[in-house]
């Protein structure tokens, strides 16, 4: 984390596969091989929790905050391991591939995993393995299996509205439902097994390499959770599980009206109590996923903006104060290095900065918000970088390079005159170089590389010169998110080249 290196944001679900979302298999390897040979030391990856078409296909939305997205296994894999003929494989549909189709990608990929499953449970190999799996995990596992279970019986309903004996964890009906579902809470637990087996050879092919992964740890989980149905003690929920409070933050950059997430708030006063467990059990299976985790919205560990349930937007809420030193004297206990990127990005206060630096945690500079008219604007331009952070030239959350500078901006809060400043500013910082669109972002980039910042992550929009058509995610829209696709060819020659020696000349390898 301390020596100079760079990498690439490309979250799985955008690498080329036949199967109409990226996953697991041989691109992944082919994307640690670009890495390795392109002298990248990180590869970031957006969180590898289930996602649903119901929450938007967001990764941060989900189930579960343990869970990994069955979505991601590979078939050709599966194939590799006898739980699948190649024959199983001719006949799948065909799928865009430049846009993922959650619905027609879930449609397919059930019902090949169901086939999956019928074939391991005739064979005699492997139970044992997936047994010892079950056990180790069976903290979260029990219980998401069985939620996802009960989803599915019960019509995806939100698990509030499930029996009042159901939705509280008590009593037979439980039990005789329990007992009802095994087949599927089994399978869902072989899903799971598959994930993981999957995803722990790939990290183990990356880190061989010498590319560390980085991931993501949203700091809130979904209301409609595993997590939430599980541990309901330690959300601030009323006695028929409502949510008092929900999560958000207040106008911004992104939306007028702030945002509203509509997570439950935790009961942070409850977790201090006990040394908070939930978290240290998460932060300690994420660590195992990954070598390095980015804690997404770290100023909610200072101060949280909670909105009562039942607003419309999340301007009506307010600033409280969350466990601030508390919490990471606790995991540092157990974590003794931190291995974290603090997502400190917005209007941040001085008690953010000073926990985020009492513990060491290199913050984020991303590029794009160098050059607005805001007093804020200095600490993200290049010459103000300081060694301990972690520059990007923009986030899944911002649109691309040559779309922020070339876009009509439609989705800005800002006015017209404020964005062409903006655009302005940024050429002016460039100086006397080529400014064609082809080659701009190239430029872009190098104000990154020769920075003083110990870490450069470039998402790969940015990297192949992408427009908005490219961009991941929109925040505050609910359609058209997190579908982006690599296209296979797009990693040229050409881009190998400029990559690997801007990262030479800028000591970065």
């Amino acid at each position: 984390m301390k020596r100079r290196g760079s990498g690439i944001l490309l979250h799985v679900t955008s690498l080329p596969s036949p199967y109409g979302i990226g996953d697991l298999g041989p691109w992944a390897y082919r994307f640690a091989d670009f890495l390795y040979e392109t002298q990248q030391r990180f590869w970031q990856v957006l969180p590898l929790s289930p996602t649903t078409p119901e929450q938007g296909n967001s990764p941060y939305s989900s189930r579960s905050a343990f869970a990994g997205n069955s979505l991601l296994i590979s078939p050709e894999y599966l194939v590799e391991e006898n739980l699948l003929s190649k024959s199983d494989l001719i006949d799948s549909p065909v799928f865009s591939e430049e846009r993922v189709d959650y619905r027609k990608v879930l449609g397919y990929k059930r019902k090949l995993f169901h086939r999956v499953y019928q074939r391991f449970k005739d064979r005699k190999e492997g139970h044992f393995e997936f047994e010892s799996f079950c056990h180790r995990h069976s903290h979260w596992l029990e219980d998401y299996a069985l939620f996802t279970a009960l989803k599915r019986y019960f019509g995806v309903r939100v698990w509030r509205k499930w029996p009042k004996d159901v939705r509280d964890r008590r009593g037979k009906s439980l039990n005789i439902l329990k007992e009802k579902l095994r087949v599927w809470v089994e399978k869902e637990k072989f899903f799971q097994h598959l994930f993981f087996k999957q995803w722990s050879a790939l990290k183990g092919y990356c880190n061989g390499k010498g590319v560390q992964i980085i991931g993501d740890v949203p700091i809130y989980v979904n209301y409609d959770s595993s997590d939430v149905w599980a541990n309901p003690n330690i959300f601030k929920l009323a006695p028929d599980k409502k949510p008092l409070t929900v999560a958000g933050i207040p106008p911004d950059y992104f939306s007028s009206t702030g945002q509203l997430w509509g997570n439950p708030i935790y009961r942070w006063d409850r977790l201090k109590e006990r040394g908070f467990p939930w978290w240290v059990r998460r932060i300690a299976h994420n660590l195992k996923l990954f070598d390095i985790v980015r804690l997404d919205h770290f100023k909610g560990f200072v101060d949280y903006w909670e909105v009562p349930a039942g607003e419309k937007t999340a301007i009506n809420g307010k600033w409280v104060k969350g466990p601030r030193e508390s919490f990471f004297y606790a995991l540092q206990k157990h974590f003794p290095q931190l291995p974290f990127i603090a997502e400190d990005l917005g209007v941040i206060t001085p008690e953010v900065h000073a926990l985020r630096d009492r513990f060491g945690l290199p913050g984020m500079r991303v590029l794009q918000f160098a050059f607005g008219n805001d007093p804020l604007s200095d600490e993200y331009k290049p010459m103000n970088y300081i060694q301990n952070c972690v520059a990007y030239t923009g986030t899944h959350d911002n649109d691309t390079l040559i779309g922020w500078l070339y876009g009509d901006r439609g989705h800005s809060t800002r006015k017209p005159e404020e964005i062409r400043m903006e655009k302005r500013n940024a050429m002016s910082y460039l100086g006397n170089v080529k400014r064609d669109r082809k080659n701009i972002h190239w430029e872009l980039i190098r104000l990154l590389m020769m920075s003083s910042a110990n870490r450069v992550i470039l998402p790969m929009q940015d990297l192949l010169g992408l427009g908005e058509e490219a961009r991941m995610n929109r925040p505050a829209t609910a359609k058209g998110n997190w579908e982006w696709r690599l296209l296979r060819g797009q990693l040229t020659p050409s881009v190998k080249k400029g990559l690997t020696e801007m990262t030479n000349i800028y000591g970065r390898k």
